[in-house]
């Protein structure tokens, strides 16, 4: 029996890739990579168009099988994903009602992705448009494939109707963001895994708006500040101080009860550990930090101490005068404008309260003439014995590495 020519035209491909698997590109022209690129995408378009085909009319190969589908049975025999087979055999399905994309696809012209993208939105369309409209939507949403993206592809498929039937487009995009905003409320979940390293990861999935907020808030907080002492942080680093910042800023006081009391974190310390800042605290039940982290706390989180004895007896839960108050803040905010880390611009609404010179751990007072406003940066640097840091005659902090 004489092979399918779809049998025949692989075997030549396969044949014909081959014999250029070994031979070296690293001396093609600019030019002659471009063009081999385009023609990639074309090729490989063509060939995600045959595949599609395959599996659209292959149910008899899962039957023959016993397989559940044809995606079952691709992921059983060519070892391939799962989701991504079930995706290519709804987009092999439904490409048998959109012609156009079809054609695009076969001709090279679009790639699968965008295929896809398209797909799922003129499937999103309502039940009750006309076979003129669909076929214009259809149409238009091709011809922006030449220009976008399957990213740009989705946001331009929402507001299709705008374009083909203004009418009706408006109605239409918000029904889509409302199931949109269902969606995102349904599925926001956070995940939290404790590592036992000192770090925890935090998975967040959250609606766009949301996110969008929360990211707008860490870009503020983490772009380099001058007199930084490691400036070459990733981005990403950055952004997980930022969001460390973050927290120790949320005021308790505006937070739900929890517990039958304002919502608190509890750090044990003793007293000797306190002052010398030599060893460990602990917060909450059994989270371990540094005592130097622990002081930098001390300052200006809304935290309750409970400060433990010889005897692990509590000496101090709560000194009220510990905190600086919202009129002294507001008087370190009209005086200091910054931080006074040399160097650093960080405002002052981002700052932190320190007690300098005599900080409260070794019984300082709490008022305006020993505290300074500091960035979470700088006043983590205060607590940290690594650095030292010295008053200028102008009020303004040098910290310096000790070597």
């Amino acid at each position: 029996m004489q092979d399918h020519p779809v049998r025949r035209a692989l075997d030549e491909v396969d044949h014909i890739l081959a014999d250029v698997t070994d031979v070296p590109v690293d001396f093609m022209s600019a030019d002659d990579k471009r063009t081999a690129f385009a023609e990639l995408a074309t090729v490989t378009a063509r060939l995600d168009y045959l595949r599609l085909k395959l599996i659209g009319a292959s149910d008899d190969v899962a039957d023959e099988d016993g397989a559940r589908d044809v995606a079952a049975w691709l992921t059983s025999h060519t070892l391939t994903d799962r989701s991504t087979n079930a995706r290519h055999q709804r987009l092999a399905h439904a490409l048998d009602r959109w012609p156009q994309v079809a054609a695009a696809l076969a001709g090279g012209v679009i790639q699968l992705a965008q295929a896809d993208a398209i797909v799922q939105a003129l499937e999103a369309l309502p039940d009750d448009l006309s076979a003129e409209m669909l076929t214009l939507a259809e149409g238009h949403l091709v011809e922006q494939a030449g220009e976008f993206g399957p990213r740009e592809l989705r946001v331009l498929g929402r507001k299709v109707l705008d374009v083909i039937a203004p009418e009706v487009g408006e109605a239409h995009e918000l029904r889509l963001l409302e199931a949109e905003e269902e969606h995102a409320l349904r599925t926001t979940s956070l995940t939290s895994q404790r590592h036992g390293d000192g770090t925890t990861t935090v998975r967040l999935k959250l609606p766009d708006p949301s996110a969008d907020r929360l990211l707008t808030y860490l870009e503020a907080l983490a772009a380099p500040r001058q007199g930084e002492s490691d400036p070459d942080l990733r981005h990403d680093q950055r952004l997980g101080h930022a969001f460390c910042a973050l927290l120790e800023h949320l005021d308790p006081a505006q937070l739900p009860r929890h517990g039958g009391d304002a919502t608190t974190v509890m750090v044990t310390v003793d007293l000797a550990t306190l002052r010398h800042g030599l060893g460990t605290a602990t917060v909450g039940v059994d989270t371990a930090i540094t005592a130097s982290e622990a002081r930098r706390l001390a300052c200006t989180a809304k935290l309750i101490p409970a400060v433990l004895g010889g005897d692990s007896v509590p000496l101090d839960l709560g000194r009220a005068a510990r905190l600086f108050n919202t009129p002294q803040r507001k008087a370190l905010r009209l005086r200091d404008r910054t931080c006074r880390a040399v160097g650093c611009t960080v405002p002052a609404t981002w700052c932190e309260a320190h007690h300098f010179g005599n900080p409260w751990s070794r019984g300082g007072k709490t008022d305006l003439a020993d505290g300074k406003l500091l960035c979470n940066w700088h006043h983590r640097c205060a607590h940290d014995d690594r650095y030292l840091h010295n008053e200028l005659p102008n009020g303004d902090v040098r910290f310096t590495r000790r070597t």
